[in-house]
């Protein structure tokens, strides 16, 4: 047996061609590019990121029994309200590794999300040697977030409401980008990272909008859902952190808790097997 075939689309099974299409349009989403420069900057956090990504991993090449897509609105609370006055967006996946029986309506997965929480935009001349031609600055304040996801809810109904708890990290940072005429980036660079802890629970309930006992692709949710999420303390920046003086750059950097609630809504797919076996 073999977790993931030769990736030819046109020999996949229908099962198969969704995940990869998930997998694939999450990473689209994020946007998220190690850079050599992020690249040395995740080598200082190793140690924390080693977990959270074996896992996240892990679950990609395990039989996931759902997977979930979701729009996200994040929205800062406490002492990072107090810094961050904008609603955050991004969107979030999850990852189920098995489905709830009624013997034990309990299931446990991976979540990883993006959000962005600030955003800036200017144009300016290439050079001083060359100012009639112009570039996009564009700057970014996002958030990176891998849970350890464990859900209480029911085996059936179409209705099913549902209870749940996470537990992981988030990588924080702020990048900006050159780009011609919005579309090519030309070069980009992480200002400013951290990472902090994250932990908390949540409630939701998914709609049943599809059924098909005997398909790959056994029933479809609409899920809906609120997080609470608790982060430790961490340094970032935010809109306008970023000043550009007689040619020198200064952050001012702001240091807090890390708190978030998120609003989440999206579907759900359960499988009735993910992966066959050769």
């Amino acid at each position: 047996m073999h977790i993931f075939r030769q990736v030819h689309h046109e020999n996949l099974p229908f099962k198969e061609k969704i995940v990869y299409s998930f997998i694939f349009s999450l990473i689209l989403a994020l946007k998220f590019k190690i850079t050599r420069n992020q690249l040395g900057k995740f080598y200082m956090y190793k140690t924390r990121l080693t977990f959270l990504l074996f896992i996240f991993g892990f679950a990609i090449n395990s039989f996931a029994q759902s997977a979930g897509l979701n729009f996200t609105l994040g929205f800062p609370s406490g002492e990072f309200k107090d810094n961050v006055k904008r609603t955050g967006f991004g969107i979030s996946g999850q990852f189920m590794f098995f489905n709830p029986q009624e013997a034990l309506p309990f299931s446990a997965g991976l979540n990883i999300g993006f959000l962005n929480y600030g955003s800036e935009s200017r144009r300016e001349p290439f050079s001083e040697t060359i100012p009639d031609v112009t570039v996009d600055v564009d700057r970014s304040n996002n958030l990176v977030n891998f849970h350890v996801l464990f859900q209480l809810i029911p085996p059936s109904g179409i209705i099913r409401p549902y209870i749940e708890g996470l537990f992981g990290g988030s990588y924080i940072f702020t990048e900006t980008s050159i780009k011609s005429r919005g579309v090519d980036e030309v070069a980009s660079s992480t200002n400013f990272d951290d990472f902090a802890w994250s932990y908390g629970g949540g409630g939701g309930f998914m709609i049943e909008v599809s059924s098909n006992p005997s398909e790959d692709v056994a029933s479809v949710f609409i899920d809906m859902k609120v997080r609470y999420l608790l982060g430790t303390e961490a340094e970032y920046l935010k809109e306008g952190s970023v000043r550009i003086e007689n040619g020198r750059v200064f952050y001012d950097v702001s240091k807090s808790k890390t708190d978030l609630i998120t609003a989440n809504i999206g579907a759900v797919v359960y499988f009735n097997s993910l992966f066959a076996a050769d």
